[in-house]
C-alpha cells in the first residue's frame, strides 16, 4: 500500500501572506503546483502529476514535500507500467526529500515500500531502524517500523514498537489505532477496544475505527468501563507492558 501524498495547505493567514509577499511568490507557487499535482495524482494521471511536481521543485529546490510527491508519482507509475527507471528515480527522490527533512515520515514510509517492492526488505528494515536510532524522541519512526513488522507477520515485535511509540507520545492516534488493530488480530478484543476508544477521543474523524468500536462493543461480553478523564494515566502504554 502506498503512502498518501502529503497535501499542502492552500489557505493562508494575513500574517503568512505578508511574509510571502515580502519574500516573493516562490512558496505560493510551489504550494499551488503541488496542490495541482496532488489533484492529478488522485485522478490517476501520474505522468501529468509528475510534471507539476517537477515544476514545484524548480520553483523551490529545497521543498521536501515536492521531492516526496514526485517520488510517489514515479513510484506508482513505475509499478503500474513496469518501468524500473521510474523506480530508480523515485528512490533517488525519496532520498533527496530526506536530505531536506530528516524526519519526513511519509517519505520514510514510501522509501521503505519501494525497497520492499524491489526485493530489498532487509534494506527497508535498516532504513527504519536507523531512523529510530537517530530520533529516539519521536514516535513516528517506531510507528513506521511497526507497520513493516506487521507486513512481515512479526506481530509481537510490531506491538512492542507501537507500545514504545505511545510511551513517547501518549496522544498519538495513529499509534493507538494501529495497536488496536494488532490486538484485535491477535485475539484480544478488550484491549483492542480500549485502544480504539482512546484513539477516537483524540481524533474523532475515523469512521472506520468508530465502526470497529461499535462492532466490538456489541460482541464483547463485558463492556470496558470508561475511566474518568481526571484519573486517566499512561502507565498502560509503557514499553514493559505485554498483552
Amino acid at each position: 500500500m502506498y503512502a498518501p501524498l502529503k497535501p499542502l495547505v492552500l489557505g493562508t493567514s494575513l500574517g503568512a501572506l505578508s511574509c510571502l509577499l515580502c519574500g516573493g511568490c516562490s512558496q505560493m507557487t510551489t504550494q499551488a503546483l503541488n496542490a495541482e499535482g496532488v489533484r492529478l495524482y488522485q485522478q490517476g494521471n501520474y505522468q501529468q502529476a509528475s510534471q507539476q511536481f517537477q515544476r514545484a521543485i524548480a520553483s523551490n529546490p529545497r521543498a521536501a514535500n515536492s521531492y516526496y510527491n514526485l517520488a510517489s508519482a514515479l513510484h506508482k507509475n513505475g509499478k503500474l507500467l513496469n518501468r524500473p527507471e521510474d523506480l530508480a528515480q523515485a528512490e533517488q527522490l525519496y532520498n533527496q526529500c530526506l536530505e531536506y527533512d530528516a524526519n519526513h515520515a511519509e517519505c520514510y514510509r514510501g522509501l521503505a515500500v519501494l525497497l520492499t517492492d524491489t526485493n530489498r526488505q532487509d534494506a527497508a528494515f535498516r532504513l527504519l531502524e536507523g531512523w529510530t536510532a537517530r530520533s529516539p524522541q519521536l514516535a513516528n519512526p517506531r510507528i513506521e517500523l511497526a507497520r513493516l513488522l506487521e507486513e512481515t507477520n512479526n506481530l509481537q515485535q510490531a506491538q512492542n514498537r507501537l507500545v514504545e511509540a505511545i510511551s513517547i507520545e501518549p496522544n498519538n492516534s495513529r499509534a493507538l489505532t494501529a495497536l488496536g488493530r494488532l490486538r484485535e488480530v491477535s485475539g484480544d478484543p478488550r484491549q483492542a477496544l480500549a485502544n480504539y476508544q482512546r484513539s477516537l477521543e483524540i481524533n474523532r474523524f475515523q469512521p472506520a475505527i468508530a465502526a470497529r468500536v461499535a462492532t466490538l462493543q456489541a460482541t464483547t461480553a463485558a463492556p470496558i468501563p470508561t475511566q474518568p478523564a481526571e484519573t486517566r494515566t499512561v502507565q498502560q502504554w509503557q514499553p514493559n507492558v505485554r498483552y
